[in-house]
């Protein structure tokens, strides 16, 4: 809870703060990497950094955070601090980082307000900064509690790949060593550390599309100038050794009966084809409408997979959307106003930004409660910021 002392210094702040943020954190991440220029190799990613995301993704959480505690006195937002607290256990970040981050955080906002920055403001910033950093440090350390193993990264063999779609590609992975391995739950990511040809390892997270379990199989889309995908499509074959993380991410498939919606744009179908599996495979009773939008029916990365679940399960209908149509799918941009959507449903949701804007959107206008709608967001979460 924010302090009564603070909270009126805040306020007052906040629309400056706020206005300076993306500036504050794009210099708070010249000074971090100058100082601790291994932070590049295999934590953060030098794309994200390149392309802003990062700066823009840690500036949105920083004013969205400051901006619930000035609204809701006394609570904390749950739902932002564990996407995060996810993500950044699955690049292991420790506890002592976030001393290092508030150190060159605060000194790029004394840099940036020094002309209006005083002590009052600098130690009301500081209780917004430590408020964040040990809610999220507390939710990080029962993540990795919960794991069948204390260690971050594991050394997994590449079973198979396979093709999926255009462009897109399915790794098959088995454990390589014997080092306990942490159940998945379907709708959940790992991280993938390769080395890059400089010599230089990084990251990213790619969802688990089909089986959870013990199991490990992810699918990714071959971006055009991307590091790592570039590096799994090229250099990476059957025997070959991955480095994976423990599985994590949050937006994982609630308890319940009611009816579900699964929608999906591009590569963004691989959460849900978890989800989608384990509802088949456990025979689910529920009602499941599955949205998906692609460019044409060959680019869908899991077009056999998906379709077959769908047919598995009783109660379970599939609306495709394409760019280039053909009998039986929708021309076009999904949308919702398009779909009777059943009562009482919970949205499950992934692809790019803007899609996912406007289906949420669309659902809200529905009926749907915000409550009951859950999203993916592939790389740096940049909602906040926009």
């Amino acid at each position: 809870m924010l302090s009564e002392k603070s909270r009126p210094v805040i306020e007052a702040t906040l629309p400056l703060v706020g206005s300076r943020i993306g500036e504050i954190t794009a210099d708070f991440y010249k000074r971090l990497f100058a100082a601790h220029p291994e932070l590049l190799d295999g934590l953060f990613s030098r794309s994200n950094q390149r392309s802003g995301e990062q700066q823009q993704a840690l500036a949105g959480s920083i004013a969205a955070f400051a901006t619930h505690l000035i609204n809701n006195p006394g609570t904390l937002p749950e739902a932002v601090l564990s996407r995060i607290a996810h993500k950044h256990a699955s690049l292991g970040i420790r506890e002592e980082q976030y001393g290092v981050v508030y150190e060159h955080l605060f000194a790029a906002i004394a840099a940036d307000l020094a002309d209006v920055i005083t002590p009052e403001i600098a130690e009301a910033w500081t209780e917004v900064y430590w408020l964040m950093a040990d809610a999220l440090i507390k939710i990080e350390k029962g993540l990795y509690a919960a794991q069948a193993n204390n260690r971050m990264w594991m050394p997994w063999r590449v079973a198979a790949t396979t093709p999926a779609g255009t462009d897109a590609l399915t790794f098959i992975l088995e454990p390589a060593d014997e080092t306990p391995v942490t159940p998945a739950f379907a709708g959940q990511y790992i991280s993938v550390k390769v080395q890059l040809p400089d010599g230089l390892h990084q990251v990213r997270q790619y969802s688990l599309s089909a089986d959870a379990g013990t199991s490990r199989t992810f699918t990714t889309k071959l971006n055009d100038g991307g590091e790592v995908s570039t590096a799994l499509h090229n250099g990476v074959e059957a025997g070959d050794i991955l480095q994976i993380s423990n599985p994590y991410g949050e937006i994982t498939l609630k308890e319940g009966d009611g009816p579900l919606v699964l929608a999906s744009a591009g590569i963004g179908c691989t959460p849900i084809a978890s989800i989608l599996r384990s509802l088949a495979d456990t025979a689910t009773g529920r009602q499941i409408l599955v949205l998906h939008a692609e460019n044409s029916m060959e680019s869908w990365a899991l077009r056999d997979q998906m379709t077959a679940d769908v047919e598995r399960i009783d109660d379970a209908e599939l609306q495709l959307w394409l760019e280039a149509p053909q009998p039986g799918t929708k021309e076009g941009f999904m949308s919702l106003r398009e779909v009777d959507l059943p009562a009482d449903a919970s949205l499950y949701l992934c692809g790019p930004l803007p899609f996912m804007k406007k289906i949420r959107d669309e659902a809200i206008d529905a009926g749907i409660p915000a409550t009951r709608i859950h999203y993916e967001v592939f790389g740096p979460d940049v909602w906040p910021a926009n």
